[in-house]
């Protein structure tokens, strides 16, 4: 399917919801950009500003790197579709974003992958370790929630929440990784550390566990008060940069 297959709905919806699908379409391309994506796997959604509780999700069958604001599928809290669309949505896929969406009121926009280095860490018996500054920044925002197989149950949505509690990124055991902001650049920043972190963790580890280097104690603590002041300014600061990047290397995601 390419960019042109879909009528642009520019002007057919209001300006908040066409911002957010914009938004939420280039956190797709970005993803797609930087070889984090499954092929037509995995998800990202964003709840559309108004009082209904509506959410924007990918078309089943589109790759990342092809999705637009106009092919964006709006669906309720249940994942029924509420707009006139021929698309059709992934009911597992919607299970764990609904359940964040529906808990949190600062999860606007919320980001599932499996990328390689994720899912090894993911899958690795101590998770996250503190060997890197991206690390450190991460992991006291970091949840883990154990994995129950491919997510049919919503009765799961019950403890992805409860694991996941007030914190913004989780590693979904044996499975991949996850980010929640308030606003598209929160939710990417945080899955670009988180990713960054997983990535480095897993070349550190070729040396073996006993040749890495754990950051000290007192270094954690002062990257822990760092990244709990700047992370918010700092993603508003980087976002703008990573559109200007789109644009340049993979434009339309805006149509």
């Amino acid at each position: 399917m390419a960019d042109g297959a879909q009528t642009s709905l520019k002007g057919r919806v209001s300006e908040a919801e066409w911002k957010t699908r914009v938004d939420l379409a280039a956190l797709y391309r970005l993803v797609a950009l930087h070889g984090w994506d499954d092929a037509i796997f995995t998800h990202i959604s964003a709840r559309v500003p108004g009082p209904e509780k509506h959410f924007l999700i990918n078309p089943y069958g589109w790759f990342f790197g092809e999705m637009t604001a106009s092919c964006l599928v709006k669906v309720d809290l249940e994942g029924n579709v509420v707009q006139e669309t021929a698309s059709f949505i992934n009911p597992a896929g919607f299970t764990i974003h609904s359940a964040v969406h529906a808990a949190r009121e600062d999860a606007h926009f919320v980001m599932h992958l499996h990328s390689d280095q994720g899912v090894a860490v993911a899958a690795m018996k101590d998770g996250l370790l503190p060997l890197t500054q991206h690390a450190l920044l991460v992991r006291p925002q970091l949840a883990y929630h154990d994995y129950e197989g491919i997510a049919l149950n919503l009765e799961e949505r019950e403890r992805i929440v409860a694991d996941l509690g007030d914190k913004k990124l989780m590693l979904l055991r044996n499975h991949g990784t996850l980010s929640a902001g308030a606003t598209a650049a929160e939710a990417w920043l945080g899955m670009f550390f988180l990713e960054r972190a997983c990535a480095q963790q897993v070349m550190a580890l070729s040396a073996g566990r006993d040749g890495v280097l754990t950051a000290p104690q007192a270094a954690q603590e002062e990257v822990k008060q760092v990244g709990g002041m700047g992370m918010g300014f700092i993603s508003g600061l980087a976002w703008p940069g990573f559109l200007r990047r789109l644009d340049r290397e993979l434009p339309g995601y805006d149509a």
